[in-house]
C-alpha cells in the first residue's frame, strides 16, 4: 500500500490546519439563506445554498453560525436598513470566519451582514421585471377590461387555510346588506417558490370557464416579505396581465406593493378591503337603482295627477260645451214652435182673419169667383154661407 495513512481524525486534523492557513482572516460571502432558525441560547444557526441561476439546482450548501453575541445588533441593523427582516430565501453579504472541526465539519462564523446587498439585489430585480413589463406594454393591460356592472361571481385564489381567505369570505358573505355572492376557490400556494406557477395553474383553470365569472381574486393578506416574493414573478405578472377577466389582488400589508398588484385591475391592501370593494359597487348600483326607481314613481305620480286635471278640465269644457249647445237648440225649438204656432189657421182666424171657401177649396183671389157662386166664410167662432153678387 503506497502513500500515508491517516487517522480520520489526523486527516481532518490536516484539512483543518489547510482551512486556518487559507483562510486566516475573515471574507465576504454571497449565498441564499435556505434555512434559519433560533435556538435557547439566542444562537442563530443557518443554512447557506447557492443555486444555479439558469436550472435553480442545488450547487453549494454550508452551515453558518451568528453567536448570540452578535445575532441581536446583526438582525437589528439589517432591518433598519434593508426594510425586512433576516429571513429564509434572501440573498445575502455576509463576512465570515471559516472554520473546520474535525467532529462538525465546514462553519461559517457570520460576524456582520451588508443589508444594503440584501435590498440592493432585491431592488433590482424588481426594476428590471418592471422595466420589462412596461416595455412590453403589460403594466395596464389588464386595467382595460371592463368590470361588470354588478360583479358577484368571483373566482378566487388562496389557499383554504390562510386567515386572509377566511377574513375576506366572512365580510363578505357577512355584509350588512345581505347581498349575495357566488364565490368558487381555486386553491394555489400562496408563498415560496412554487407559488407563481401554482397562481398561473390556477389562472389557466378559470380561464376555461371565464363566461361563469365576473372577475378573478388572488388574496393573500400579508407575511413577511420574503414570503411575498413571490408577487413579483415576471410570468405570473404576465399571466395577470393578459388575462381575459379582471384580476385584483389582496396580497400584502399597508406598506408592500408588489408586481403582481401593478400589473392586475386593481389592488387592495387588505382581503376584508377588496370584499368592502365589491359590496360598496353592489350598493352604489343600489342606491342608484332606489334612486331611479324613486324618480319613476315621482314622474308616474306627477304624469298621472297632470292627465287627471286635463281629464278634469276636458270634462268641465265639455260640460260646458253640452250645456250651450242644448240651450242653443231649446232656442231654437222654442223659436220653431213659435213659427209654427203663428202658423197655425185657428191662431190667425182668432185674429180677425177669416177664411172663405169655395166648392171646398181655399179662395186666395177675387178672380176665382164669379156672380153666383155660393162661397162658405169661416171665422174663428164659426162659419157661414153666402152668395156672390
Amino acid at each position: 500500500m503506497e502513500g500515508n495513512i491517516y487517522t480520520l481524525y489526523g486527516l481532518l486534523e490536516r484539512v483543518r490546519e489547510a482551512v486556518e492557513e487559507s483562510f486566516p482572516l475573515t471574507v465576504w460571502v454571497r449565498a441564499e439563506i435556505g434555512k434559519m432558525s433560533l435556538n435557547r441560547s439566542g444562537h442563530c444557526y443557518l443554512e447557506l445554498i447557492e443555486k444555479n441561476a439558469l436550472t435553480g439546482a442545488l450547487t453549494a450548501q454550508s452551515r453558518a453560525i451568528i453567536w448570540s453575541n452578535r445575532y441581536r445588533s446583526i438582525a437589528t441593523r439589517f432591518a433598519q436598513e434593508s426594510g425586512r427582516p433576516l429571513e429564509e430565501g434572501q440573498q445575502i453579504l455576509a463576512l465570515v470566519g471559516v472554520q473546520f472541526s474535525e467532529q462538525y465539519g465546514i462553519s461559517l462564523i457570520i460576524n456582520d451582514i451588508d443589508a444594503s446587498f440584501t435590498a440592493g439585489e432585491a431592488f433590482l430585480r424588481r426594476q428590471q421585471i418592471i422595466g420589462r413589463l412596461t416595455e412590453e406594454g403589460m403594466m395596464e393591460l389588464n386595467s382595460r377590461q371592463q368590470l361588470a356592472e354588478l360583479p358577484r361571481r368571483l373566482a378566487v385564489i388562496s389557499s383554504q387555510t390562510a386567515a386572509g381567505y377566511g377574513d375576506f369570505m366572512e365580510h363578505l358573505h357577512g355584509n350588512p346588506y345581505g347581498f349575495k355572492f357566488i364565490t368558487e376557490l381555486f386553491p394555489a400556494p400562496m408563498q415560496g417558490n412554487e407559488a407563481p406557477d401554482g397562481i398561473v395553474a390556477a389562472l389557466d383553470a378559470i380561464a376555461a370557464r371565464s363566461a361563469e365569472f365576473d372577475a378573478v381574486l388572488i388574496l393573500r393578506g400579508g407575511g413577511s416579505s420574503t414570503d411575498l416574493d413571490c408577487f413579483d414573478d415576471y410570468d405570473l405578472a404576465v399571466n395577470i396581465a393578459q388575462f381575459p377577466l379582471p384580476v385584483l389582488t389582496a396580497i400584502g400589508h399597508e406598506r408592500d406593493t408588489h408586481v403582481a398588484d401593478m400589473v392586475a385591475f386593481e389592488h387592495l391592501k387588505t382581503p376584508t378591503a377588496l370584499a368592502d370593494y365589491f359590496v360598496d359597487i353592489i350598493s352604489g348600483q343600489a342606491y342608484i337603482l332606489q334612486t331611479l326607481s324613486g324618480r319613476l314613481s315621482l314622474a308616474v305620480r306627477t304624469k298621472a295627477a297632470a292627465g287627471r286635471t286635463r281629464l278634469e278640465s276636458a270634462v268641465m269644457r265639455l260640460r260646458g260645451a253640452i250645456t250651450s249647445k242644448m240651450a242653443l237648440q231649446r232656442q231654437k225649438i222654442e223659436l220653431l214652435e213659435y213659427r209654427v204656432g203663428s202658423l197655425n189657421p185657428a191662431a190667425i182666424l182668432a185674429k180677425g182673419f177669416t177664411l172663405t171657401l169655395k166648392d171646398g177649396h181655399r179662395v186666395t183671389s177675387k178672380e176665382q169667383m164669379a156672380a153666383g157662386d155660393i162661397v162658405t166664410i169661416v171665422t174663428s167662432d164659426g162659419s157661414a154661407k153666402g152668395k156672390i153678387l
